[in-house]
This record gives structure tokens, C-alpha cells and sequence, in this order.
């Protein structure tokens, strides 16, 4: 079978198309994310071989750049700022997510199982969960 210079760029063109940008691995879920409630934004970085996450700002953070840690479960850390809080970690790398790692909800003061999976280059599906199946799922749009 003989192969044209035009098919053979349509064959690249096909198997470009067809790779999602996110195949890269659990490398993409890196940089600053908008959470649906309150503006949140969270900065996720490395931390050592696994992914950490912390709370930038949010609608509630922008009004009081002081707001503290009140609903937190462990009255000893009630205290702390909400800016730059840690609210995700443990997570360990998949082929193409983070798996067995938490997230802290600082509205309700739970901690909780979470699962992280790059949706595309811009978009996240972060998976809280209580326990199975009580688990809510929310879309994290790339800010940068």
C-alpha cells in the first residue's frame, strides 16, 4: 500500500485529534484551579512525589483577608488563616489521575477522601468523598 504525502498528514491530523490533552499523565492537574463555590482559587503544586494543594483566595478570603480556620473539627487549629491553608494532600500519582488523597472542606471543617482527574487541558473532576458512594464530584476550571 503506498501512502501519499496527503494521507499521511491526515493520519497525523486523525491521531492528533483523537489524543486528548490531558494523556500526558497526572502531570496536568499543576496550576491555579476556580472552584464553583465562592470564586475558590487553589494553587496545586508537588509536594515531593505527590501533588498538594492550598487556598489562594475565595469570595469570603477577599472580604476578610483574616478569616480564620472557625469551623474546623479540631478546635486547636480554629485559629489559622484560610489564606494559603493546605486543603488538599496524599495524593499518589496514576497513569491519568491522583488517587488516595483528601481534601478539607473549611466550610464545614471535614476532611475528606478525594480522587483528582484531569477532564481536559483546562478542566479537573475533583471526586469528595464521606464515605462510598457519598461522594460529590466538582468541575475545577484552569485559571493558569
Amino acid at each position: 500500500m503506498r501512502i501519499t504525502i496527503p494521507t499521511a498528514m491526515a493520519l497525523v491530523a486523525a491521531t492528533l485529534v483523537g489524543t486528548p490533552a490531558f494523556a500526558a499523565g497526572p502531570e496536568s492537574v499543576l496550576g491555579h484551579w476556580r472552584t464553583p463555590a465562592k470564586n475558590g482559587h487553589v494553587e496545586i503544586t508537588r509536594c515531593g512525589e505527590s501533588v498538594c494543594g492550598r487556598l489562594i483566595e475565595s469570595d469570603n478570603i477577599r472580604a476578610n483577608p483574616e478569616l480564620r480556620d472557625a469551623n474546623n473539627k479540631n478546635e486547636a487549629k480554629r485559629d489559622r488563616r484560610l489564606k494559603n491553608l493546605q486543603i488538599l494532600g496524599g495524593f499518589k500519582g496514576e497513569a491519568k489521575q491522583w488517587t488516595g488523597g483528601t481534601i478539607y472542606n473549611p466550610e464545614d471543617g471535614g476532611t475528606y477522601k478525594a480522587t483528582i482527574t484531569p477532564a481536559g487541558a483546562n478542566t479537573l473532576k475533583l471526586k469528595g468523598c464521606i464515605v462510598w458512594p457519598l461522594c460529590k464530584t466538582q468541575t475545577w476550571t484552569r485559571i493558569r
